[in-house]
C-alpha cells in the first residue's frame, strides 16, 4: 500500500484526506492520505519515522511550512524563493520539497476563466502572507506587466516585493480602491471576509467591468468580495480551486497517477465544510 499524508498542528481542520481520498477511490489505487498531528518540537523526529514507516511522500501545513526546510536534501528553487514547502517527495531515502500554491492560484484561474492571462497587464493583490508570496510569484512567472501590493502592514509588503523582485509595486493599505481603474486581476489573499473574520472593506466603483476578480478564501465559498464583484458583472472565481490543483502535483508523484479536477470532486470536498 502507497501511504502518504499531511502534516500540521493542530491538523483536524484540513480537508487534504478527503480530497486525496477522492482521487484514491476514483482510480482504485491501493493507498492512504493521513492526517498527521505533528507537534513543532518533534517535527525532525516525525519526518524520519515517516520515512522508516514507508511514507511516499507528506503535504505540510502550518505551522510546518517554513520549518520544515531545514529538514530536507533538496528544495526547489521557486519553494526556496517562497520560504515555505507544502508538497514532499521521499525517493531513495531523500525528502525533497517544493511549493505547488502558485501552482494551484493559476491553474484555478485557468480553470474558472479559461480566455483569461495576465501576461503584460496589471494585477492588485490584497495582503503579504504566505498565500500572497505564492501568488505574486506566480503572477511574476506569468509575465504580469505590474503588481499592485497592498497590505494593512506596508513593511511586510516591502519586504515581500524586495524578496520576490519583479515588477511589483507597493502601495499604502488606504489606496486600495483608488488603484484598481487599470487592474486585469484583482486578488484577495488576506483572510478578510473569510467566515468569522470581518468583512473586506473595498469599494469597487473604479473597477472595469471585465476585471477578473478571485478571492483565495473558500469559507464562504462566495465571499462578499466575489458577490459585490458578480454583482457589477465582473468575471470571479472562487478560492476551492487553488486548494484542489494546488494538490494534483503532491499526488501524482506519490501514487503515479495524473488526477482531475473536476465539479465531482469539487461537490464531495465541499461537503466536508458542512
Amino acid at each position: 500500500m502507497i501511504k502518504a499524508g499531511v502534516i500540521g498542528w493542530p491538523i483536524g481542520h484540513t480537508l487534504s484526506p478527503r480530497l486525496h481520498g477522492y482521487w484514491l477511490d476514483q482510480f482504485n489505487i491501493e493507498g492512504s492520505y493521513l492526517a498527521l498531528p505533528v507537534q513543532p518540537d518533534y517535527l525532525q523526529n516525525a519526518l524520519q519515522e515517516f520515512k522508516l514507516a514507508g511514507y511516499k511522500g507528506l503535504n505540510v501545513t502550518v505551522p510546518h511550512k517554513e520549518t520544515v526546510l531545514d529538514f530536507l536534501d533538496d528544495i526547489t528553487a521557486a519553494a526556496r524563493t517562497l520560504g515555505a514547502v507544502n508538497t514532499i517527495v521521499i525517493e531513495n531515502g531523500l525528502f525533497k520539497g517544493s511549493n505547488t500554491d502558485g501552482f494551484g492560484f493559476i491553474e484555478n484561474l485557468k480553470s474558472g476563466q479559461p480566455a483569461f492571462s495576465v501576461s503584460g497587464k496589471s494585477a492588485v493583490v490584497l495582503g503579504a502572507g504566505g498565500a500572497a508570496r505564492a501568488v505574486v510569484a506566480a503572477l511574476i512567472d506569468q509575465g504580469a506587466g505590474e503588481i499592485l501590493l497592498l497590505n494593512r502592514t506596508v513593511e511586510r509588503a516591502e519586504q515581500l516585493a524586495l524578496d520576490l523582485g519583479g515588477p511589483v509595486r507597493v502601495l499604502d493599505w488606504n489606496q486600495r480602491a483608488d488603484c484598481l481603474a487599470r487592474a486585469a486581476l484583482l486578488v484577495n489573499t488576506t483572510t478578510l471576509g473569510m467566515t468569522a473574520r470581518p468583512a473586506l472593506d473595498l469599494a469597487l466603483d473604479d473597477l472595469p467591468a471585465d476585471t477578473l476578480v478571485t478571492d483565495i478564501v473558500y469559507t464562504p465559498l462566495r465571499t462578499t468580495l466575489l458577490n459585490a464583484a458578480a454583482a457589477r458583472g465582473n468575471p470571479v472565481v472562487d478560492g476551492i480551486g487553488m486548494l484542489l490543483h494546488q494538490a494534483r502535483p503532491g499526488f501524482a508523484a506519490w501514487f503515479g497517477v495524473e488526477p482531475r479536477v473536476d465539479q465531482g470532486l469539487r461537490d464531495h470536498v465541499l461537503a466536508g465544510l458542512k
